[in-house]
């Protein structure tokens, strides 16, 4: 930790406590913070979605571990994320890379080596046939990790992500708003429970969390708008890997003209090279 981390730290923790709601974008290496910070974000978030995908692995799903990527792998590109640009970075820490207290806190103290200011942690266990943590041992989990946090001396932003609502059984809405207050409870500085988006929900998840509010856009679809979600009360705005997900369409869809049809209409809409160059040399 460094003077420079310590004061993005602190602004970024103050921009959770504040009222109103920004909009933090995530990346999946330097080259999409560039753009996103170039494009005029101020904070950033991972997604390792993402950078899973653009390392040729799945993401989330119950999907083999061994198939997935490790700690080491994961936390080395968000050391390259936070390294490229100069604005705070919240780095997505899936599940803490291990099931006990003492796993979340070892990744914890390695996002904030790695230069992170923020970090998400989730309840989600990766084991279809139980895909969430006990609530006891998710709440010690969240309490590990504020334990690391205080330790370090940097107010590193600890978001604490109830999966309930992705799990496909009834009794969403109240359980999520049970287990986030828990977390908060434990330590956590704001609240996350993807799978809402609409208005309804966001709006009862506002009124009943005891503390700020993340909602994740561009998962579903959803038409509701960042002022909506200002309006409703939410404290921050994160888009996933649904960035990632949209070029990687982008992608396919070049590859099935070039293929199917050997044109090259794809190539109309491009940014220039000397621009991805001046926005690559930047210090931004």
């Amino acid at each position: 930790m460094n003077d420079a981390q310590k004061q993005k730290a602190e602004s970024f923790l103050e921009r959770h406590q504040d009222d109103g709601c920004f909009l933090m974008p995530n990346a999946w290496d330097p080259g999409s913070a560039k753009m996103l910070v170039a494009s005029g974000f101020d904070a950033i978030g991972t997604t390792s979605a993402g950078i899973a995908f653009s390392r040729g692995k799945p993401d989330n799903g119950f999907c083999s571990p061994d198939a997935r990527m490790d700690r080491d792998a994961m936390l080395a590109e968000v050391s390259a994320i936070c390294e490229s640009v100069s604005v705070p970075v919240n780095a997505d820490l899936e599940s803490g890379f291990g099931d006990s207290p003492e796993a979340v806190a070892d990744s914890i103290r390695r996002a904030i080596e790695a230069g992170a200011v923020g970090g998400n942690i989730e309840d989600y266990t990766g084991d279809e046939t139980h895909p969430l943590y006990d609530r006891s041992l998710a709440v010690e989990r969240i309490a590990a990790a504020r334990r690391a946090i205080d330790e370090s001396g940097i107010p590193f932003v600890l978001v604490a992500r109830t999966d309930r609502f992705n799990i496909g059984k009834p009794g969403g809405l109240a359980e999520a708003i049970e287990r986030a207050n828990l977390y908060r409870e434990a330590g956590a500085d704001c609240l996350f429970a993807p799978g809402a988006s609409d208005v309804e929900t966001v709006g009862e998840l506002v009124r009943e969390l005891t503390g700020p509010l993340n909602v994740v856009m561009g998962l579903s679809g959803s038409d509701v708008s960042l002022a909506q979600l200002r309006d409703l009360g939410v404290r921050r705005v994160s888009i996933g890997g649904s960035l990632a997900r949209a070029l990687y369409f982008q992608l396919r869809a070049a590859a099935q003209e070039m293929l199917e049809h050997g044109t090259f209409s794809y190539a109309k809409d491009q940014i220039p090279q000397t621009e991805l160059n001046r926005i690559f040399e930047s210090e931004l």
